[in-house]
């Protein structure tokens, strides 16, 4: 197939570009820099868009078949200042609408358009567990969420299949949180982060891309799929899972009060607990690669 993504530099769109060339698909990638536009040397084609001022280069758009979209700020990226805010705002929403308006609008819009989104949707739920019928929550990512996926109705609209990955953590030393954390715990510096009782709902990268690609190639799935892991974890027992793969000790747990301190607002999401589970993924007939923390951490290192 010829499909399209966008945030193909990110940890996962790098990883699903990958997975899709291995496989013999023809890949287009939407750039912000026109500078960076045309053939590129793994094969792949960029086109321009500019998703804040609502420009998408359509031409080089006709003939894709499926779009993966998976551009946004990094939300554990800066300090969430209001700036910041609105930036990890806008770039989902403002971004979305978008793509959508213009894939509505091809004389071929794609079959399907997988259009990313976050477990954070469910805003803080503690212990309780989770799954894609659990109403949203109403904190920050949660608000952000519901306006992403309400971003790409206009494609819904012009018959185009649209699914919503709510993706949970995903574990991977190559990128995201575990690009942080991982050295740590490597040097025997790592701990939980809180009292640790949290829930994480983690997803290995191996998983998020084969999830990401078994939606794409579903015609009968749309909707909202909860990507993580089965069995969702505490951080203490994540913690636990890294010092155990690594055989190293974890004695140095980051009390609450020192995470608001350096993180602000963002320590609400770091402490915070998404017990989530991928219902509809495995009634669909997902299998998960790495379903457990250990194999998860294993896969990451």
């Amino acid at each position: 197939m010829r499909i399209a993504v966008t945030g193909s530099t990110g940890l996962i769109g790098s990883a699903l570009v990958r997975s899709l060339l291995a496989d013999g698909h023809k890949v287009v990638r939407l750039v912000r820099h026109r500078s960076r536009t045309g053939p590129q040397p793994d094969g792949t084609t960029a086109i321009g868009w500019n998703p804040l001022l609502g420009q998408v280069d359509r031409d080089g758009l006709a003939g894709v078949e499926a779009v993966v979209h998976l551009a946004g700020a990094g939300v554990g990226d800066h300090r969430w200042t209001d700036a910041y805010k609105r930036e990890i705002r806008e770039s989902r929403v403002l971004g979305t609408e978008t793509l959508a308006v213009a894939l509505a609008g091809l004389k071929e819009p794609p079959r399907v358009l997988v259009s990313g989104s976050a477990v954070g949707l469910y805003g803080q739920t503690g212990d309780a567990v989770i799954d894609e019928a659990s109403p949203a929550g109403d904190d920050f990512l949660a608000e952000v969420c519901v306006e992403w996926e309400a971003a790409a109705r206009p494609a819904e609209r012009a018959g185009i299949r649209v699914v919503h990955p709510r993706t949970g953590l995903v574990l991977s030393a190559e990128g995201g949180a575990g690009e942080r954390l991982f050295p740590l715990f490597r040097l025997g510096l790592g701990g939980r982060l809180g009292d640790g009782r949290q829930y994480w709902s983690f997803i290995s990268l191996a998983d998020e891309v084969a999830a990401l690609r078994f939606l794409i190639d579903r015609d009968d799935l749309s909707g909202a799929f909860n990507l993580s892991a089965p069995d969702p974890v505490t951080n203490a027992e994540l913690t636990e899972a890294l010092g155990r793969v690594l055989k190293r000790p974890t004695p140095f747990p980051v009390p609450t009060a020192v995470l608001k301190a350096v993180l602000g607002e963002l320590a609400i999401e770091v402490v915070g607990s998404h017990r989530v589970v991928p219902k509809r993924l495995l009634e669909a007939g997902f299998r998960f690669e790495h379903p457990d923390v250990d194999s998860a951490v294993r896969a990451a290192l």
